[in-house]
């Protein structure tokens, strides 16, 4: 299907249902770099939002654990690495914890999750390293 967009000729495609994991918000960019990730955590910090680090050994994705649909809680809950980092104010200190988090378990999905304090909700959460075992499908 082509779609003419501003002038310019769009082609729409659809997202392959089968064979690809569905993380958090960016999952279906490539992996970030480290660049990336410290301009995502800056986001995060000009927000006000407190950063926190969570990893998990085993499933890195929303799973179906207590049925035949994923129940809101499946997969959904993680290890916090430390504690949120209340009061961080740079990019490079959420990153060094990501960075032993991964020394620590390198065979863990780890995430970064930003809290906004004041509405007592999760803003947004992105996966920050898949492990080199996780094959995609």
């Amino acid at each position: 299907m082509n779609l003419v967009v501003s002038g310019y000729r769009s082609r729409l495609e659809v997202w392959p249902p089968v064979g690809k994991k569905k993380f958090e918000t960016l999952s279906y960019l490539p992996d970030l770099t480290d660049v990336e990730l410290a301009k995502e955590v800056d986001y995060l910090l000009r927000n006000k939002w407190i950063p926190c680090v969570e990893f998990e050994l085993e499933h890195g994705f929303v799973y179906r654990e207590h049925g035949s649909t994923p129940g809101y809680y499946d997969g959904r809950y993680w290890t916090m690495w430390k504690l949120p980092l209340f009061g961080c104010t740079d990019s490079a200190q959420v990153l060094k914890e990501v960075q032993e988090c991964k020394t620590e378990y390198p065979n863990a999905f780890i995430r970064i999750i930003g809290f906004d304090n004041n509405r007592q909700v999760q803003c947004i959460s992105f996966i920050a390293y898949k492990p080199p075992s996780f094959t995609g499908a």
